[in-house]
């Protein structure tokens, strides 16, 4: 029997789209592993370093960044965010799925990344909502920020929307069960390409 390379699973889309419920979902089903970002934005309510992200401090990712420990890393709202390598490529290698939650300049990134295997591996869609006023709700919904940065975030989120075209695959949200359906159909169906086989 062949082995099957694992899938880097690239989903992005504007805050509030629902992004992170589908990785989260998807990896708390088993199907695949959470790729767990470091950042330097302090953590909000009930996040947990470890879970959530890694929380560091500037200088820390900037050393981490400098010695080459990250697959892609961007400054986003001020804050920096990055992948580090060894989240991804020894799980790629042994057959596992790895789904992460990326901006597009990570996105971007990911896909220009130096190694020929994560670039084989990726498979990139990105969560559209399904319109600005929704949007808007979405983010308001949280009850976290103040108005100012919602303001923020949904200027950054339109700016965000117009790269959609860059990805192999677009998911046009829907409710949170239907999203994630469409999405884990397209992973079954991404696991079946006869080039994720090793041995063919």
């Amino acid at each position: 029997m062949s082995q099957r390379m694992g899938m880097l699973l690239v989903v992005s889309g504007p805050s509030g789209s629902g992004k992170t419920t589908l990785c989260r979902r998807l990896a708390n089903e088993g199907e695949a592993r959470y790729s767990i970002s470091c950042t330097t934005r302090p953590a909000r309510p009930g996040e947990v370093n470890g879970r959530d992200y890694y929380f560091l401090t500037r200088g820390e990712f900037e050393a981490k960044r400098d010695a080459g420990d990250f697959l892609e890393s961007a400054e986003v709202h001020g804050n920096l965010y990055g992948t580090l390598s060894s989240e991804v490529t020894g799980h790629l290698c042994l057959g596992s799925d790895v789904v992460m939650d990326l901006d597009v300049q990570g996105a971007a990134k990911v896909r220009a990344c130096g190694d020929a295997k994560v670039r084989q591996s990726v498979v990139d869609i990105f969560v559209m909502p399904p319109s600005d006023e929704e949007l808007l709700a979405r983010l308001s919904g949280r009850g976290t920020d103040t108005v100012a940065v919602i303001e923020l975030r949904m200027r950054n989120a339109l700016d965000e929307m117009s790269h959609w075209r860059e990805y192999t695959y677009r998911l046009l949200s829907s409710t949170q069960e239907e999203d994630y359906l469409r999405f884990k159909a397209l992973v079954i169906a991404e696991r079946m390409r006869v080039s994720r086989l090793t041995g063919v």
